[in-house]
């Protein structure tokens, strides 16, 4: 008979390896759709990015007399949604520009094509908030094959080459070719195959444990009988073989419906199209086979002591040895390392690799100084029991320590991962934010000196059509010096500056032009600093200066002062707009330029507060199924230890022992592991990730009370695995020992 028909007949015969197969094969289905999921997103994220290369600037510029088309690119926002807009010309006939897909005509001067989700939005919403800002329109809309995803509100605005803004490239085509990969997803995607693969792979390591002893005692005797290594290595191949292979299969199957699901979960700003989760079939088949093979070898390495001592298998002389003090050390010295790379590597010439080294050791380190602990606690619980539950949950933990910590890895790793990232987070958001020249409340753009007047007047002649009294205002911007000091130097009405610079508050205007600067000005030696020539054009020499406010930390020079032939070094047009009129002062400015980019400051930190929100997002849903993974896989293997230990329980249950004072062994047993190990990983993690966010910031780490999530998921995932103590102590007293 071979293995494979062996492994069929135990199938048959046994309704307990039944239920271990089946748990096996659901364990290896959602670790093989979890990779499967993992591996597909920086692809989904290559992919939507190469939707949306038409949208981006492309660096190679046409030169000479291969350009087709002018064109730029802007963003915008309305409700703190992003709005691409792009603005295209041709140069050529526009039968000769090769468009991109979803584009299925070039706009031309006045027209737009729009993303459905824009369209709508401009129809839901008064023109003045919104469909005014593009001057043009709508002649058709976008397909999907040219949205990055699938709300993403972009426009693509059509202009006589005239019009186009002064930002405009002249290109030889749209963006075309291979996009860059999201490296930020990629990154999320290596450490989550880490955090959810090992957390599945303990869950099919307990599904086997409900039939290990078992198992054991049945090669042990075949082994006995004049099996051969070789053969019973095949048989557990064969039978293990038998469950990964259909989870395998399943998992691939259900894959599908887990990327759709996926599609969902928000990114960069919106959600996924479902084929973008499409992996090749030349992935796809190399996945399964590792996790096939992996499941296999795991337990084909198992089968050590039943191949070399069979008699030990089966419970005789055999006596397991005390783990050694030395694992303790392990910790201390990981994190000692991890230090001391992360010095190295905040150097200006150190390399980041030893510090990611180092951090996968210390990953690593809890899996070894954890069963220790185990141990120690289960002599703790023997030495100074009180209740008889104590004494023998004390023992279990004593005895086996690596048995009792091996369902709580799982969660051990998501912990460490989730307090990392649940300390870098709050941090990094309290970093964020953005320098402006102008107040918080101020819109404005950067143009040309030559167009600056005709948008101020236009952006003030849209603002009064639409019944506002707020005008814009022109703001040059500029270097003087004065000896060896160098000054910011803004040129403007005192009216105009107490308008719109911040810290202008208590600012005394006075009747006639004149230079205000918070710090003394000898205007005998002051100029403006001219960058191209490196020349000074002196200021009047007889102009009045007045004190300025030193928050405001700027010299402000009047229009009428400013030396004929002085450079500006930028120029600026700028509105001040309330919480009411943000949306209509924005369409009176992109109306007025023409799609010049307007700068404001929900636009600068919308980038920012969405990248944050998805850190969170990732963290949430990977600690999550970590946990709930690990909670499982620690059910199963408490069941699976009272499956062991049937004669044992058998017994106790014969002398007398309620079901109750076993329940509550089991349940401290259980969960006692897991409640230390999570919080042991909770606080090393948060270790972890002040030392990287002294990396990137000087500031003292902020800590919120997310901090804990790790730690209540860590209890949850003890109540769960101590949920199943009872049932299987009754199913223990309900069946025959006879089977045993």
């Amino acid at each position: 008979m071979n293995p494979v028909q062996l492994a069929l007949r135990v199938l048959r015969a046994d309704r307990r390896t039944r239920v271990a197969t089946l748990l096996t094969a659901v364990g290896v289905a959602v670790a093989t759709a979890l990779v499967l999921l993992l591996a597909s997103l920086p692809m989904a994220a290559e992919a939507r990015a190469e939707r949306a290369l038409w949208q981006q600037p492309q660096y190679e510029l046409s030169t000479g007399g291969g350009a087709t088309i002018s064109w730029s690119s802007s963003t915008d926002e309305i409700d703190g949604e992003l709005i691409t807009r792009v603005d295209v010309a041709p140069l050529v006939d526009p039968a000769d520009v090769t468009l991109p897909p979803g584009i299925e005509r070039l706009p031309g001067p006045g027209e737009m094509l729009q993303s459905p989700d824009l369209a709508t939005l401009a129809r839901e919403r008064p023109p003045a908030e919104l469909a005014d800002r593009f001057g043009a329109e709508p002649v058709g809309l976008l397909g999907d094959d040219a949205l990055r995803f699938p709300e993403q509100l972009v426009v693509l605005v059509g202009h006589s080459r005239d019009t186009m803004p002064d930002s405009a490239m002249e290109l030889s085509s749209f963006g075309f070719g291979d996009a860059e990969p999201d490296e930020l997803l990629s990154l999320l995607a290596g450490v989550g195959v880490v955090v959810l693969l090992v957390p599945s792979l303990v869950l099919v390591a307990s599904a086997s444990r409900l039939i290990a002893a078992r198992r054991e005692r049945r090669l042990a005797a075949l082994r006995l009988a004049g099996a051969t290594p070789a053969q019973v290595t095949a048989m557990v191949a064969a039978e293990t073989g038998l469950a990964a292979v259909a989870g395998a299969v399943l998992g691939v199957a259900a894959s599908p419906l887990l990327h759709r699901l996926a599609a969902f979960v928000p990114w960069a700003g919106g959600t996924w199209f479902a084929g973008d989760f499409v992996l090749p079939v030349w992935l796809v088949v190399p996945i399964a086979l590792v996790v096939v093979v992996l499941v296999v070898g795991a337990a084909v390495a198992g089968l050590r002591r039943v191949v070399n001592t069979p008699l030990m298998a089966t419970g005789t002389g055999y006596a397991r040895k005390p783990l050694s003090w030395w694992r303790l050390l392990l910790v201390p010295a990981a994190v000692a390392v991890f230090f001391w790379t992360l010095t190295q590597a905040s150097r200006q010439d150190g390399t980041m690799l030893p510090m990611l080294v180092a951090l996968g050791v210390l990953m690593w380190s809890p899996s070894l100084v954890g069963p220790w602990i185990t141990s120690a606690l289960g002599g703790v619980f023997v030495r100074r029991w009180r209740r008889p539950a104590a004494l023998l949950a004390g023992r279990r933990l004593r005895d086996d320590p690596k048995a009792a910590y091996r369902a709580s890895a799982g969660v051990v790793l998501a912990a460490f991962a989730g307090s990392m990232a649940l300390t870098l987070m709050p941090s990094l958001e309290a970093e964020s934010g953005y320098y402006s020249q102008f107040r918080e409340e101020v819109l404005y753009l950067t143009t040309s000196e030559d167009r600056a007047a005709a948008i101020v007047a236009d952006a003030d002649e849209a603002l009064a059509g639409y019944g506002l009294d707020v005008r814009a205002a022109r703001v040059d911007h500029a270097d003087i010096t004065s000896g060896q000091e160098l000054h910011m130097a803004v040129v403007a009405t005192c009216a105009e500056a107490k308008r719109l610079l911040p810290g202008t508050e208590g600012l005394t205007c006075r009747d006639a032009p004149a230079i205000y600067a918070s710090q003394p000005l000898d205007l005998a030696k002051a100029g403006v600093h001219d960058p191209s020539t490196g020349s000074t054009v002196p200021l009047p020499a007889d102009a009045p200066v007045a004190p300025m406010p030193a928050a405001a930390d700027v010299v402000v020079v009047d229009p009428v002062l400013w030396p004929s032939g002085a450079p500006a070094q930028g120029v600026s047009v700028a509105v001040p707009a309330t919480e009411k009129s943000r949306e209509i002062v924005r369409t009176a400015l992109l109306g007025a330029s023409g799609g010049e980019q307007v700068i404001s400051k929900e636009m600068m930190l919308g980038q920012q507060d969405t990248q944050l929100a998805d850190l969170r997002r990732v963290t949430v849903i990977g600690l999550v199924t970590a946990s709930l993974l690990a909670g499982v896989s620690a059910a199963i293997s408490t069941a699976g230890s009272v499956m062991d230990r049937r004669r044992t329980f058998g017994a106790l249950m014969a002398a007398g022992t309620p079901v109750r004072t076993l329940a509550r062994a089991l349940r401290a047993e259980a969960a006692l592991p897991a409640l230390v190990a999570t919080l042991g990983a909770g606080a090393l993690g948060t270790a972890v990730a002040v030392g990287l966010f002294g990396l990137v910031s000087q500031s003292a780490p902020v800590f919120s009370p997310w901090i804990a999530a790790p730690v209540v998921l860590g209890a949850l995932v003890a109540l769960l695995a101590a949920a199943v103590c009872a049932p299987a102590l009754r199913r223990v007293r309900a069946e025959p020992l006879v089977d045993e």
